[in-house]
């Protein structure tokens, strides 16, 4: 049997916990430096207490980096078998890139390891080199990603300084508009670009990846300082609540 389409399901309705186990989606805005599991386990914690089960299904239709915020979408029980269709949805963001500096994991989680003066990039450049990105791609994943090498996810062999044979993934980039370039000077003697960009993008797409092509074509590197969805599909940002506030919202429903 063919499972249900997503619309037969409720979305952030909290009149009862029946709803929950029939099946809904939660859209959470998640917060920084938690880990879109973390996410999902606080609220199957939540839903099992107040449910008074000790196993209930809740999944996330598509997972964002720690330092990434935005559009995290969740379902719960029946719901999750709509995952699948889910986290093939287009997804949209605003990324904030510096140019002329790298880190070993294309984002901030490490601390930048070449320094390339990027003073003279101006937007002309910059607007040049995105709209290179635009369009049907074959994008190479971060090392540091959750690409399975032989079994092992690729950040876990990249942590322990092994060889990664990873290879590129056809993705679409719809939209790479770019709407602010500031130049910097870090420490005081390192001069960069920040770029911030809003980006629509086909599934599977890493924007760190995209930051790191950006920087190559420019000649000057770059890794990505902020990231955040701004929509997944038909679920946009404004529909989007804190986590916090969903979980007392299910401790306040009624057993």
């Amino acid at each position: 049997m063919a499972s249900k389409p997503v619309s037969d399901f409720a979305v952030m309705d909290f009149s009862s916990l029946q709803r929950f186990v029939d099946g809904q989606v939660l859209l959470v805005d998640k917060p920084l430096e938690w880990t879109s599991f973390d996410v999902v386990n606080k609220l199957r914690w939540a839903l099992r207490n107040a449910l008074g089960v000790k196993k209930f299904k809740v999944g996330h239709a598509g997972t964002l980096d720690p330092l990434a915020t935005g559009v995290l979408v969740i379902c719960t029980g029946r719901a999750t078998k709509a995952i699948e269709g889910l986290q093939s949805d287009a997804k949209s963001y605003t990324a904030t890139i510096r140019l002329g500096a790298q880190t070993p994991c294309l984002d901030a989680e490490l601390p930048v390891e070449k320094w390339v003066d990027a003073g003279h990039i101006d937007r002309a450049a910059v607007e040049a080199a995105a709209l290179q990105q635009t369009g049907p791609i074959a994008q190479m994943p971060p090392l540091y990603s959750a690409k399975k090498i032989k079994g092992q996810k690729a950040y876990a062999v990249a942590r322990k300084g092994g060889d990664i044979e990873l290879k590129p993934a056809l993705i679409e980039i719809t939209r790479f508009a770019v709407t602010s370039v500031e130049p910097r000077t870090v420490d005081g003697r390192h001069a960069v670009v920040d770029v911030t960009a809003e980006i629509d993008c086909s599934k599977g797409t890493y924007i760190r990846a995209i930051a790191r092509d950006l920087g190559e074509a420019l000649g000057v590197g770059a890794y990505l300082t902020g990231l955040r969805r701004t929509a997944s599909g038909v679920y946009k940002i404004d529909q989007c609540a804190p986590l916090e506030d969903l979980l007392k919202q299910v401790a306040s429903i009624p057993a």
